[in-house]
């Protein structure tokens, strides 16, 4: 059906106003919306597969009612409804669904991705083995790979090209073919996980004895590195000298941060130890760097004055292991030799994501005889915000002019539809190692793009995809959704605890209303509807500028004039002049906020309460991936589907409590969907993946475009590389989604989509 009732009107999907669509759509779970011929509920369907219409959820019992139609009622002007544009957004004054503004967005139906070559099956040549068993099957430039065990060599392993079984069979081959012993070899990877991996497959090849597998040394950067440094001086680097959580190392900064007079609640230290760590990762002492902010002046000064504590207390953190390590080698060369008479043969995986001091260390001990086996992939180096750089890998043959390169370029996981596609994307990369995928089958299930009108209802239609699919079978943990960054989660994360749907994200993401921006901004809205509460007003004050000691002057205050928390802060004479003056003025501000809707009470608090003044200062500060300024602009879009400010920070703390709730519960799941960014995702496959806002701005990132204004074109490649690390995670289908608005504005496609449209 295309027609319905709801607020006693009469709404038609072809004159209906595209931003009602998300606002119908809970309305009708709410069975608010109902059939014009039978005044029972209907739902609203949106999702990927078909265009929106109205059904009964019990289709049997009112079939008769899809079939019966109502003529169009005539226009009346008095029907249309009227806006205001208000901080970028279309706000109504008075409220109607139906809408026949010629500048409406209409519906756009899903589509397929173009200039897909057809698939050439190829007839391979008999396939390799290590030995009469069968079950480790080997292609040719796969067997060639395992037994080039001589010299320095560089096996380029695309996407799904099976990297992890040619590193476990060239060690394999290396001890029961060439008789190399097995405590000569170690095998470095980046994740515990994937040397768990490593030694289980190595475990599994018949020609090993359980001695051999246990003689070769495979462990992380971090694991076998720490192990050196521990060996040669115990007492130094003791475990119970590690800053082993994070609460730990924000305590020392957090106390550093008092000499440089900064507001705890305020400075974005996530950001500033991220930093820091960039800087000891790609060997970057304190003396040499040279800011180019102020951030970054007030994080150097940090950085220098953290190593200096922790010297002092004889504490050392994860980056220092790696640093330690460099430095106990690089000063004793005896050591070095020592080493290198027991490890002849190195493995290194993924090693587009290599940094600095990790090369430097790998290049010591391999350097007596460069039998140095790198496996990785150039076109998917994601890392360069933890100090990883690709040019080590695009210019390993400069370094080691003797190298052999083997490219592994036969793709065993996704499509052919799927891989000519990131194909399509990745070539245009300047910067890489020219290369083509070729996929081993083919499907009749092409990538598609699909058009929502904004976040909300991008994550709408993907739920309802997937329980379309669960229906017909599939497995939830068969599913991904991919972002660019942790806050393009939030809609997801909600529609999901909307239903019924089995879920797990990132453990480490906090939820989208605990940020640091967005908790400013509800402890207006907070103090406007509870003007005592006690939390809010901490955060309402580092909006304020204002140092966290003014609390215990404002409960004082509020005591002595039996006053409310708000009506203090008029009250506060220990502050500056301009200051006392600009409270005087907000405090007044406060009655009646809480009557106005969120999206007009929040424009209020930026225009009117000074918050845009405080989000102008600090909303960019830190971290150009997620900066508080884009939460603003997210928080609005939620904002627009409520009607009252109790509505929305009811929703906002239910939001906060679930998330809680799924970090308990993921642990439980066996079978079950996975929210994560496009960085946590590398490595991993799905069936079914989602891969959301491909738009300018999202993927390629707003930082990256900055970058390429100013003439440098590194980070966009980087970006380039991020699409086709998700597009390469899909096996099946992939669906890639480009919404007509995100956070309120109009948005253009992602130029990395321009060679499939």
């Amino acid at each position: 059906m295309d027609i319905a009732h709801y607020n006693k009107q009469e709404i038609r999907l072809e004159t209906m106003s595209r931003d009602s669509y998300q606002i119908i759509y809970e309305a009708s779970l709410r069975d608010d919306v109902s059939c014009v011929h039978c005044h029972t509920p209907v739902r609203f369907y949106l999702g990927i597969e078909r265009a929106p219409y109205f059904y009964h959820p019990n289709k049997d019992a009112h079939a008769a009612c899809s079939h019966l139609s109502v003529p169009a009622k005539k226009e009346k002007k008095e029907t249309e409804v009227s806006y205001k544009e208000q901080n970028g957004f279309r706000i109504p004054t008075g409220r109607a669904i139906s809408d026949t503004k010629e500048d409406t967005v209409t519906w756009k139906a899903k589509q397929t991705v173009k200039k897909i070559p057809a698939f050439m099956e190829e007839i391979h040549e008999e396939q390799y083995s290590l030995s009469d068993d069968t079950n480790f099957p080997l292609d040719k430039k796969q067997y060639k790979a395992v037994t080039t065990t001589e010299g320095p060599l560089l096996i380029l392993a695309g996407a799904g090209s099976g990297k992890t079984r040619v590193l476990t069979a060239r060690t394999a081959y290396m001890i029961a073919k060439k008789d190399i012993p097995a405590k000569s070899i170690m095998l470095v990877t980046f994740t515990a996980k994937a040397a768990a991996e490593m030694k289980e497959r190595i475990n599994h090849f018949p020609m090993l004895t359980r001695q051999d597998v246990q003689d070769v040394v495979i462990g992380t950067f971090h694991s076998l590195f720490y192990k050196i440094i521990l060996h040669h001086d115990s007492v130094r680097w003791g475990s119970s000298r590690l800053l082993k959580f994070e609460w730990q190392r924000d305590r020392i900064m957090k106390e550093i941060a008092r000499e440089k007079d900064l507001d705890e609640k305020e400075f974005a230290f996530d950001a500033a130890m991220q930093q820091i760590s960039y800087w000891k990762n790609t060997l970057t002492s304190p003396e040499s760097i040279k800011p180019a902010d102020e951030w970054e002046e007030t994080v150097s000064y940090l950085y220098k004055r953290y190593e200096e504590e922790k010297q002092q207390h004889g504490y050392f953190d994860f980056d220092d292991m790696l640093y330690g390590c460099y430095e106990l080698l690089k000063n004793n060369p005896d050591l070095v030799a020592r080493y290198q008479r027991r490890f002849h043969y190195f493995l290194i995986d993924e090693f587009q994501d290599i940094n600095t001091v990790q090369y430097e260390i790998i290049r010591l001990l391999s350097s007596h005889t460069n039998n140095l086996c790198i496996v990785g992939d150039d076109d998917q180096s994601i890392y360069a915000f933890r100090g990883s750089d690709p040019t080590f890998i695009l210019e390993f043959d400069q370094h080691y002019p003797d190298a052999k390169i083997i490219t592994l370029s036969e793709n065993y996981r996704s499509s052919h539809r799927i891989v000519s596609a990131a194909n399509n994307v990745i070539r245009l990369n300047k910067k890489r190692r020219a290369k083509k995928m070729k996929a081993q089958y083919d499907s009749d299930k092409t990538p598609l793009f699909f058009f929502p009108y904004d976040e909300e209802e991008e994550a709408t239609m993907i739920v309802q995809d997937i329980k379309e699919r669960i229906e017909k079978g599939a497995n939830p943990s068969d599913f991904a959704i991919l972002y660019r960054t942790n806050t393009a989660s939030r809609a997801l994360f909600e529609r999901l605890t909307q239903s019924s749907l089995p879920f797990i994200i990132e453990q480490d993401a906090e939820s989208f209303y605990e940020r640091r921006m967005i908790k400013s901004l509800l402890a207006f809205l907070r103090l406007s509807v509870n003007d005592n509460d006690e939390q809010a007003l901490q955060h309402l004050l580092v909006s304020l500028f204002l140092k966290q000691s003014a609390l215990q002057d404002v409960k004082a205050l509020s005591i002595l004039e039996d006053c409310s928390y708000i009506e203090a802060l008029g009250k506060l004479t220990n502050v500056q002049s301009f200051q006392q003056r600009k409270l005087k003025k907000l405090v007044p501000l406060f009655k009646g906020l809480h009557k106005l809707s969120p999206a007009v009470a929040i424009e209020k608090i930026e225009k009117d309460m000074g918050f845009s003044d405080f989000v102008k200062k600090r909303g960019n500060e830190g971290n150009v991936m997620d900066k508080g300024s884009d939460d603003i602009r997210d928080f609005k879009v939620v904002a627009r589907k409520f009607t009252t400010i109790k509505q929305l920070l009811d929703h906002v703390d239910d939001m906060i409590a679930k998330n809680k709730e799924m970090k308990k519960l993921s642990k439980q799941y066996k079978q079950a969907i996975s929210l994560l960014t496009i960085h946590r995702s590398k490595g991993l496959e799905y069936k079914h993946v989602y891969l959301l806002s491909m738009v300018d701005g999202s993927l390629p990132h707003d930082y990256a475009l900055e970058s390429l204004r100013n003439g440098d074109h590194a980070p966009l490649e980087e970006e380039r590389r991020l699409c086709y690390v998700a597009m390469t995670r899909a096996q099946e289908t992939l669906y890639i989604s480009i919404p007509q608005m995100r956070r309120g504005r109009t948005t253009y496609s992602s130029r990395f989509l321009q060679s499939l449209q």
